[in-house]
């Protein structure tokens, strides 16, 4: 049992401050590699979007807000009238829409595989966890050129629902939002079913046994057996999966063939082509604020609950 400070002799409170000294002493290369390693860059990039675009590339040094501006709204060349930057929320759209889909597809996808694994015998779970483990060998430009050549006009799936007869003419898959949706969910599968395998395999199935004993149907055993048990691993696999999905740039790229953008695309655009990195630099952090509120939120409803 700790004692309080009060009852403390001053020897030992010399002792204890000696002791936190020494321990934040220690821990100060890493925090100093963190600050400028980690939140140098984001601080840079805070610090561009409030500054004006350069005629060819890069800033002014010259406050302004424009670029926060932008983001939302869009201002008129020639009246100066204000109007909703339609693109952007387009785009803005897109992207929460692939990446909540992305999220509940791999989710559908890798609960039972996580529950198959979870499931076999010990000495064979660590080969099905391999084959899951496999597509991170390979680079994700590579996976996604994979995605490309089934999908395609002449891919694997056309040419074989086109010899079952099952269609006349090839399916229109590549560079559509489908296209795009099909990637993430194949890229980011793994990242699901890791979580989900790891909080199922601490499962006691005994649980499920006795709710089966007591006349529970196999959905009312999912419903209020499995599922509540496993939901650590049900929320991390989701934001494993949503984060990166939420600025995902090289499967829509790809896959998308440039029309169909996230929120990713849009922000290399502003920073290569587009010329404007104080927009690019306010996309960027709005991003990361989005990201940041919503884990926010997600820990204090989990603390609420407890």
């Amino acid at each position: 049992m700790v004692r309080p400070t009060s009852a403390l002799s001053s020897g030992e409170i010399t002792a204890r401050r000696t002791i936190v000294r020494r321990y934040w002493l220690l821990c100060l290369p890493a925090l100093v590699l963190l600050v400028f390693a980690a939140s140098g860059p984001l601080l840079i990039v805070l610090a561009y979007s409030f500054l004006e675009p350069a005629e060819y590339s890069g800033v002014v040094w010259s406050l302004s807000g424009e670029g926060w501006f932008k983001v939302i709204l869009n201002r008129d060349i020639f009246d100066d009238t204000i109007s909703l930057a339609d693109a952007h929320m387009t785009i803005f759209w897109r992207s929460a829409k692939l990446s909540v889909l992305t999220t509940l597809l791999t989710l559908a996808i890798g609960f039972p595989t996580a529950y198959f694994i979870a499931t076999r015998p010990k000495t064979h779970r660590q080969y099905w966890l391999f084959l899951i483990t496999i597509p991170f060998w390979t680079n994700l430009l590579i996976r996604t050129y994979a995605i490309m050549e089934v999908i395609r006009n002449e891919g694997i799936l056309n040419s074989s629902l086109m010899s079952l007869g099952l269609i006349g003419a090839p399916l229109q898959i590549l560079y559509t939002d489908t296209a795009v949706l099909i990637g993430m969910v194949y890229v980011y599968l793994p990242l699901m079913v890791l979580p989900l395998y790891a909080a199922m395999e601490r499962l006691d199935f005994r649980l499920v046994e006795a709710g089966y004993d007591l006349y529970a149907t196999r959905f009312q055993v999912l419903r209020r057996v499995i599922v509540p048990l496993v939901k650590p691993g049900i929320i991390a696999g989701s934001i494993l999966v949503f984060i990166p999905s939420l600025g995902a740039y090289v499967t829509p790229r790809v896959l998308g063939g440039g029309k169909n953008m996230m929120i990713g695309n849009l922000i290399e655009l502003q920073f290569g082509e587009g010329r404007n990195w104080p927009l690019g630099a306010a996309l960027s952090i709005g991003l990361l604020v989005t990201v940041m509120a919503a884990l926010v939120f997600y820990v204090r409803n989990e603390q609420a609950e407890r």
